[in-house]
């Protein structure tokens, strides 16, 4: 049996399948763009079943500059930043290949394109059959004998095998090779190659024919006529650097040997935890036989958000492959159970006698595991409905509380000594929420804490950590859904105070139940991830810290803002007049389109204006910065800008969500939504406060102390992040500033600019600070020039 070895393009693959779907993009219920990991998910099970490789592995780019950059620093800095929702899911491709188990291939300094070069053409050396599976046009350079390209599927034509005779009557050549003077002369505009201007395709392959190469066409460059022969000469040059460019390196330094490609079975339990997350059934069932059940998604570009199977959007052309074939044909059958299927036993509470039984026998525990019900999302506002409890497995019991506030709060007297005990552990998925719901209605919980969804979030940080999603993922399991309860649609959802106490029994104590047995689940995980004292020790503890933050709430002075309202609408008005009168004509300053006209053709501001994919000028708040020096106009657009974002922003917002009962405003401040493990604020977010202004120091003067008796104090860490890198990195100059004592953003500006740390001003401490943290996060090379 030949050996197959099939190489993907990973990163152009992923953009491609994002962008087959950019109409209608496969969204899942909780509103995660899956449109990349889905196409790109469907081409590798087509190459699978229908080529059954023997050896297969993925290339991917990294951020680190390579040789194109040093010699042409242009190269690809004109790419357009990749779309948020692909960014997102990039770290889930990789996911995807690590389930299958096919290997990575990345190096620093290196493109995808030289990594595959180099490996085809030692497997070249070795028999092996190779098959680059990309969309890319530069790879007909590496095509031979037993090199091929593998072009995935599009417009219902299937899988596209192009080998020497496609590639040579494609481009008119003698030699694959040729590809390479093809793209010295067209150039590649994806890639920022210049090449010759006025040369096209066909030009180019017309010279190429006759000629040979570029460099025989240059020494032959007074055969050639008219405007083409001025073009080539003035630009000889840039030709031979778009060559060089061009060509993809065959030998570059990275050892790999072909047998780490053999193709190994996949980690069938990682793939269905993906495919549950990513709601991909028509694959889970492809995959792991019709009972699969991953949940449905919807398409976001309907407005009636109409649930669909994403089966139902293929990727141009999605053939049904026979998995049988394959080398990950699993007889499997991930069934996931519901409350019909699992014997348990569930108890409404009703009374108070039921009442006290309960609390007797929780007070017996050393853990135990609940759940409040409620009205609503907003713990100042939302109403108890009930609250569920479970310490055993498939048991649960729902106490149903009553809707008057006075009788409300006589029932939940009965529980007040239960939560405060310290000495029983309480268990919970989300346990901030159902925290907060018992202080505003004046209970507090005190013990430790064993919160699932934290716990999960530490164990493994890229994946969801809802409790459905845990609960299909961990125990096979589909617990009831919310919106059997209080319908799916938000504009007609009920609340659980308008669903029967029956139901919302079952519901509650299933979720209870469900809970305590995650945590049997994800405890014992914790020590394996090495994760327990992050977990006991930090998170768990700050719980109820953040409760006590967001119960506390902050003072805004409303006066201050008002005041600072009215002076910024007349400085926008200001602006507004000024702009007109420079512009010569009256348009709407909202307007992309009509101010990137008045700005690039009627003004001429700036040599090539940039211009967005729909064909508008760019007039984001970068490429106004760039010109801000060239025009008054553009650095009152400027000013207007930051008036009218600190105006609706801050200025007339703020007070509107300020809580009438405490006159204060009340963030909620989330511990696991950062990728940087910092805390997140939202409704409203306090953390992004303006201070680098004087008008935004004007925004911070609203916030005051509650009263005379109290004053506001700051607190930071002093640049703890900086400091784990500077040890890891042993990096004598960080070490060296914080032995001193130093500011570290301005001993790195000292150093950046070449100047005393006396002399640093405060604009290069803010430039220095930048280039500390992205670094520190992964920022390019080109983010950080920019």
């Amino acid at each position: 049996m030949s050996k197959r070895l099939f190489l993907l393009d990973g990163m152009a693959l992923v953009y491609r399948a994002h962008f087959a779907f950019a109409t209608r993009p496969i969204i899942t219920s909780k509103g995660f763009n899956t449109s990349a990991l889905f196409g790109f998910t469907q081409t590798l099970l087509d190459i699978i079943n229908t080529h059954q490789p023997t050896h297969l592995g993925m290339a991917m780019d990294t951020a680190a500059p390579t040789h194109r950059h040093v010699e042409y620093p242009e190269y690809k800095a004109q790419r357009e930043a990749m779309p948020e929702d692909l960014s997102l899911a990039l770290p889930h491709v990789r996911r995807i290949v690590d389930a299958f188990n096919i290997p990575l291939i990345v190096k620093d300094g290196l493109e995808a394109d030289d990594l595959i070069g180099t490996i085809v053409r030692r497997a070249e050396k070795e028999d092996y059959i190779s098959y680059m599976v990309t969309p890319d046009k530069d790879f007909g350079q590496l095509v031979s004998d037993k090199i091929f390209i593998c072009k995935p599927a599009r417009l219902g034509e299937g899988i596209e095998i192009l080998g020497v005779p496609e590639i040579l009557a494609k481009w008119g050549i003698q030699h694959p090779r040729q590809v390479i003077d093809i793209l010295g002369l067209w150039g590649d505009a994806s890639d920022n190659i210049p090449g010759v201007p006025g040369i096209g395709e066909k030009t180019a392959g017309k010279l190429i024919s006759q000629y040979g190469s570029v460099e025989s066409l240059l020494e032959h460059v007074s055969e050639i006529k008219g405007k083409l022969r001025e073009n080539l000469e003035a630009n000889r040059e840039q030709a031979l650097l778009s060559k060089r460019l061009a060509t993809i390196v065959c030998d570059a330094d990275y050892q790999i040997g072909l047998e780490e490609l053999a193709v190994r079975p996949p980690d069938e339990e990682k793939l269905k935890q993906l495919f549950t997350e990513f709601e991909f059934n028509s694959l889970g069932k492809r995959l792991f036989g019709e009972n699969f059940k991953a949940g449905r998604g919807f398409e976001s570009s309907k407005p009636s958000l109409k649930t669909f199977d994403q089966g139902d959007f293929k990727l141009e052309s999605d053939p049904e492959p026979t998995i049988e074939a394959t080398k990950i044909t699993t007889t499997v059958s991930p069934a996931l159970k519901t409350i019909a299927d699992v014997p348990h036993r569930y108890q409404w509470i009703k009374t108070r006698g039921e009442r006290m039984e309960l609390i007797a026998s929780l007070e017996r525990l050393k853990s135990f595991c609940f759940d409040t019900e409620t009205t609503g999302l907003d713990v100042r506002s939302a109403r108890p409905v009930g609250i569920a409890f479970s310490y055993e497995a498939h048991t649960g019991y729902y106490v149903s509380l009553p809707a008057g506030q006075e009788e409300l709060c006589e029932v939940l007297a009965e529980f007040k000594d239960l939560f405060a005990n310290e000495r029983i552990e309480k268990v919970g998925h989300n346990l901030k929420y159902d925290i907060s719901i018992l202080k505003w209605h004046g209970l507090e919980v005190r013990g430790r804490l064993f919160d699932t969804m934290i716990a999960h979030s530490l164990i493994d940080p890229e994946m969801r950590h809802g409790m459905d999603y845990l609960a299909e993922s961990l125990l096979g399991y589909s617990p009831i859904p919310i919106t059997r309860l209080i319908g799916g649609e938000e504009s007609d959802q009920l609340n659980m105070a308008d669903v029967s106490p029956e139901q919302v029994a079952e519901y509650a104590a299933e979720d209870a139940d469900v809970t305590w047995q995650l945590r049997a689940i994800l405890d014992p995980r914790l020590k394996e991830k090495g994760q327990e004292h992050v977990f006991h020790e930090i998170e768990s503890p700050l719980i109820p810290v953040l409760v006590d933050m967001e119960f506390e709430g902050i003072r805004i002075n409303p006066l201050i803002l008002s005041d600072f309202s009215k002076q910024l609408a007349l400085e926008m008005a200001g602006h507004e007049a000024r702009i007109y009168e420079l512009a010569g004509v009256r348009f709407n300053l909202n307007s992309p389109k009509q101010l990137g006209e008045v700005l690039f053709d009627k003004l001429k501001i700036g040599d090539a204006p940039k211009k967005t994919k729909t064909g508008q000028y760019s007039t984001n708040e970068q490429t106004l910065q760039l010109l801000a020096g060239e025009h008054e106009i553009v650095s009152r657009l400027l000013e207007f800008r930051e008036a009218s974002k600190l105006k609706s922003t801050y200025a007339d917002a703020l007070p509107d969500t300020i809580w009438p009962k405490t006159g204060r405003v009340h963030t909620t401040y989330n511990q696991m939504v950062t990728a940087t493990g910092r805390l997140n604020s939202q409704n409203p977010n306090l953390q992004n406060i303006p201070i680098r202004t004087e008008q935004g120091k004007e925004i911070r003067r609203a916030f005051v102390p509650r009263d005379e008796g109290h004053v506001l104090l700051s607190a930071d860490y002093s640049q703890i992040e900086l400091r784990i890198i500077a040890a890891l990195a042993d990096e004598s100059g960080m070490i060296e500033a914080f032995k001193q004592n130093l500011d570290i953003h301005a001993a790195t500006a000292a150093r950046v600019y070449g100047v005393e740390l006396a002399n640093v001003s405060p604009e290069m401490r803010r430039n220095a600070k930048m280039v500390n943290f992205g670094i520190a996060y992964g920022i390019s090379a080109f983010g950080l020039s920019q």
